[in-house]
């Protein structure tokens, strides 16, 4: 069984590398596909094995999947916010070293989540029953911080608003498979590439020198945000880096290492929410538990041990990675890799939501561009997952 356990760490490192490296492909639906082949073609295969492909798969796409967002700009729903960040110091040369930053906030995190899972487990137990009644008041908090820490309040609001009504929209439209696909996609990535290719932004030649930043508040605003986002819905790294930030202020360096951090927590801190409050905060969580139902004290020691061993691979993975992307960025055109980018979106949607997938790329993307082209934080449009969850709560 050992053999197997570890063949099947190793392939859900090799899944995470892909679903990192590539846009607009998700863990969400490599698990939801696992998930299918589960109980047709694959049913002869024990669950634990799934789970723990799962597993190593989640935590390394956590580290990979800033790689894309800081080369590219084209981000998932969990590194939006290193964009900006990761973009300035790309066009610095220092590329690898915005990346590494999210990497060591990442294995800073996988050691923190062996310290604290079990006192949060006890500590959640005891807390969730008495927060839910509370959730979408929360939800509401977070959501007047992100808009009143902007200086453009109004177009803060309006992005926000723009984006939220948007995700009501999409994410309630019958027939479309994987509407986060679409959605996220062209709000967060299409709309940087189309700025990109518009603006013909030049990338000097890069170096592989880090940056050097104090650790202490980046972690620190991290591990106070990360567990109330890793157990409320709605809310993801996203939200508790803003959380975590404004808890903890820290520079742009920082802001990079806390999330890292944050990315990772929250993405293990959902599979002790799935032990401690039998609820599901993230894809890969929902997936083990389509797989095997609630995990019991063993497996999640098992789904702990994993996450530690797939976190350390993936850190030095991820700053192999990072250093080969570095060497040959000077030697592509950054619009042509742009335009290709794009290309591949648009089909990866099409093949995956059709052609009403498609439509709500479009319209996403559009009004990406809209809110960014307002001159506020792109952290307002999370409001596309802020705003359906709240009404969902409310109604």
């Amino acid at each position: 069984m050992l053999i197997e356990i570890l063949l099947f760490l190793l392939l859900g490192i090799l899944a995470g590398t892909f679903t990192g490296l590539m846009p607009g492909i998700h863990i969400n639906l490599i698990g939801a596909l696992l998930v299918s082949a589960s109980v047709s073609f694959l049913f002869f295969m024990p669950g634990l094995y799934f789970v723990v492909f799962i597993t190593s798969m989640a935590i390394t796409h956590t580290f990979v999947d800033f790689i894309p967002s800081v080369f590219l700009g084209c981000p998932d729903t969990d590194t939006e916010l290193s964009v900006l960040p990761g973009h300035e110091l790309l066009k610095e040369g220092k590329g690898h070293a915005a990346v590494m930053l999210t990497a060591y906030g990442g294995l800073a995190a996988i050691i923190l989540t062996m310290i604290l899972a079990f006192p949060l487990i006890v500590l959640v137990k005891k807390i969730y029953p008495m927060a839910q009644a509370f959730i979408p008041w929360i939800l509401i908090f977070v959501s007047l911080i992100m808009v009143f820490l902007e200086k453009k309040k109004f177009y803060s609001l309006l992005a926000y608003s723009l984006a939220g009504i948007l995700g009501l929209i999409v994410l309630n439209l019958e027939n479309l498979n994987q509407p986060l696909l679409p959605l996220l996609t062209g709000l967060f990535g299409a709309s940087s590439l189309i700025f990109s290719i518009k603006t013909k932004t030049q990338i000097p030649e890069q170096t592989l020198e880090q940056e050097k930043t104090s650790f202490r508040k980046p972690i620190l605003g991290a591990l106070i945000a990360s567990p109330l986002c890793g157990f409320l819905p709605g809310l993801g790294s996203g939200q508790a880096a803003i959380l975590g930030n404004t808890i903890s202020k820290t520079d742009r360096k920082g802001f990079l290492v806390l999330l890292g951090a944050t990315n990772t927590l929250v993405m293990a801190f959902s599979f002790l929410s799935l032990y401690a409050i039998l609820k599901t905060r993230t894809g890969a969580a929902a997936a083990i538990k389509e797989l095997i139902g609630i995990p019991s004290e063993k497996i999640l020691i098992l789904i702990l041990i994993v996450a530690l061993i797939s976190g350390i691979i993936s850190f030095f993975l991820t700053k192999k990675l990072s250093a080969f992307f570095s060497k040959k960025m000077n030697r592509i055109n950054y619009t042509k890799l742009s335009i290709s980018t794009l290309i591949v979106l648009i089909a990866v949607v099409f093949l995956i939501s059709g052609f009403l997938g498609l439509l709500a790329f479009a319209i996403s993307a559009f009004t990406g561009i809209y809110c960014i082209s307002l001159g506020v934080r792109r952290t307002q449009m999370m409001g596309c997952l802020l705003l359906p969850t709240i009404v969902l709560y409310l109604v």
